[in-house]
């Protein structure tokens, strides 16, 4: 399929993500500006946080020539290729991350509004619940990046449950070396949404406002409760 997947034509774009506010920006990234300053401080970070590598996640998962130093919020970009979800996700079976960005905010909400119903409805005995997410515009460029879009949503990559056939195509994406795909969003259909194989595309990713989901069985209501 990837060979028949058209290339983007390298457009800056705006897209959004939602973060859980559990998750503070991870400092060490944003207060240096190239990978040779990030060794330096994390070998003396080091020596005094001993929680510094819970903080920083899994480094060996990342090339420091990928994380794009020196912009604005560099952690939120980084965070997702060091933290990964062993799980996996839609278009990774676990062994690496991906920066998952929708077009528009309510794409965004409705993806994660989906997933929070999936996980929580898995805790028993959790009859009330509040979560609050961070909400972040991302800048980047679509240059390399392949598009999925095209392709009809009763393709088996479009399967609300089963990943596996569009977690093969990722990977074929991250094995190729391509930065990304563009896809069309499962849970707010007419959306587009991209998955980020590196953050090295990302110019700027910052805080918009906070969200909040109340849970009650399922997620009854999602309301904005502060601007940035």
């Amino acid at each position: 399929m990837l060979s028949e997947l058209a290339a983007l034509p390298g457009e800056q774009l705006q897209t959004y993500r939602l973060v859980n506010s559990k998750f503070p920006p991870i400092a060490l990234f944003d207060d240096v500006a190239d990978a040779d300053e990030f060794e330096i401080l994390y070998q003396i970070q080091a020596l005094t946080n001993p929680r510094l590598q819970n903080e920083a996640g899994r480094l060996e998962l990342i090339p420091r020539a990928e994380i794009p130093f020196g912009i604005p919020g560099c952690s939120y970009a980084t965070a997702p290729f060091t933290h990964v979800n062993p799980a996996g996700s839609r278009f990774s079976d676990g062994r690496y991350g991906v920066l998952y960005l929708a077009g528009t905010m309510e794409a965004a909400l409705a993806e994660v509004r989906h997933h929070q119903n999936l996980y929580w409805s898995k805790v028993q005995h959790l009859n009330y619940e509040r979560f609050v997410f961070r909400g972040l515009s991302c800048t980047f460029t679509d240059s390399g990046m392949k598009d999925a879009a095209s392709v009809p949503m009763t393709d088996p990559i479009y399967d609300p449950v089963d990943y596996s056939h569009a977690q093969r195509l990722g990977w074929s994406v991250k094995a190729a070396g391509i930065p990304g795909l563009r896809y069309s969003s499962v849970r707010n259909q007419g959306s587009y949404c991209w998955a980020l194989m590196t953050p090295k595309p990302v110019s700027s990713i910052v805080q918009t406002a906070h969200y909040e989901m109340i849970w009650n069985g399922q997620i009854t209501s999602v309301s904005k409760i502060s601007e940035a």
